[in-house]
């Protein structure tokens, strides 16, 4: 080898050693730093873990910490250590996120620093530059083929004749039970500002509902047990049933679905604000996103392109599905929800 050719090749060589750990350093930029979340629990963390947190810690060294609990009492915390979060990202349903940004403990999130916010579906992101929307659980008529040979079709058909004591809805307390006023309400000329159809046709479903189920576990035990035969759940939920080997058929309104949306938030003050937007990226990417409806069935919220098993599953999973989520506005569900309760437990119980 000429020796001008020879030197050529060794100062590349020496390049390349040279670059090789500051190119691991930076594929490790957030090693020793660790991201604590407030968890929901169970499967839902563990698809995180897999689709989120791993592949974090593989790229960057980022790990990340879930801490099950409730939401409402994780809020709590938050608020009453605002100043020293027990959380550096907090995920919330719809309605949380109406006191999250009250209580003004979140920060924007934009596309400058998470740019898979630009793959966001229209309209299911509720609140502004507020929260990074990943997951929908969907509230819908459901019914067993077996028994229920005329299909269910809307919300409303919770009050036909033939499924006098054979149907259950969430408890009235719920965010499921009160979209299934809105879907009720929108059925039959109602809207948020007036429910007052909804009501009318639970007065005529009453008979047919033999519970309101305060947990998802009862309602599944129930149709389990076969002790109801139809009812109002989350679509989620009705794959579990279909999985335990039960033909339940899950039911699209055609005027229009009420769901819930679950964001991640990044809490104001934290040390790493930039690991935390790592972490937004991550779940709204391709990987990030099929975690969850792979291992719960419930919506995306992205472009993301579904594998056929997957589409097949999920509610929303086309363009005219998704045309069919109806927008809520969630401040004024939470202002009405007191009184609507009270109007629902009045009519189940006397």
């Amino acid at each position: 080898m000429k020796r001008r050719a020879f030197l050529k090749v060794a100062a590349t060589a020496a390049a390349s050693a040279l670059a090789a750990p500051y190119l691991h350093a930076e594929s490790k930029k957030f090693s020793g730093i660790t991201l604590r979340v407030n968890g929901y629990g169970g499967v839902y963390d563990e698809a995180l873990k897999k689709s989120v947190a791993a592949p974090l810690e593989e790229k960057y060294g980022l790990k990340i910490q879930f801490i099950p609990g409730t939401t409402s009492a994780d809020f709590v915390k938050l608020i009453a250590n605002r100043d020293n979060p027990p959380y550096d990202l907090f995920m919330g349903d719809s309605p949380n996120m109406v006191e999250l940004t009250k209580a003004g403990i979140i920060e924007e999130i934009k596309a400058t620093e998470v740019p898979n916010v630009k793959r966001i579906l229209p309209g299911f992101r509720e609140f502004g530059d507020y929260g990074v929307p990943f997951s929908v659980a969907s509230v819908i008529p459901v019914y067993n083929s077996k028994y229920i040979k005329q299909p269910i079709a809307s919300y409303s058909d919770i009050a036909r004749a033939d499924l006098a004591g054979r149907a259950v809805i969430m408890a009235s307390a719920t965010y499921g039970s009160l979209l299934t006023l809105l879907g009720l309400a929108d059925e039959n000329g109602g809207s948020i500002s007036n429910v007052e159809p909804a009501l009318k046709v639970m007065s005529v479903a009453k008979p047919n509902i033999v519970a309101l189920a305060q947990t998802n576990v009862a309602e599944i035990q129930m149709f389990q047990n076969e002790e109801v035969y139809a009812g109002i759940f989350w679509d989620g939920r009705a794959h579990e049933l279909r999985t335990k080997g039960l033909p339940i058929v899950s039911v699209v309104p055609p005027k229009g679905v009420y769901s819930v949306i679950s964001y991640i938030n990044v809490v104001k003050g934290i040390k790493h604000p930039e690991a935390a937007y790592a972490y937004a990226e991550q779940l709204l990417s391709d990987q990030g996103m099929l975690g969850v409806p792979q291992a719960l069935r419930y919506g995306v919220t992205t472009d993301v392109t579904l594998p056929e098993d997957l589409r097949q599953d999920l509610l929303f999973n086309s363009p005219d599905r998704i045309a069919l989520k109806r927008t809520v506005d969630w401040e004024k569900l939470i202002a009405n929800r007191s009184a609507w309760i009270e109007e629902l437990n009045k009519i189940i119980r006397t």
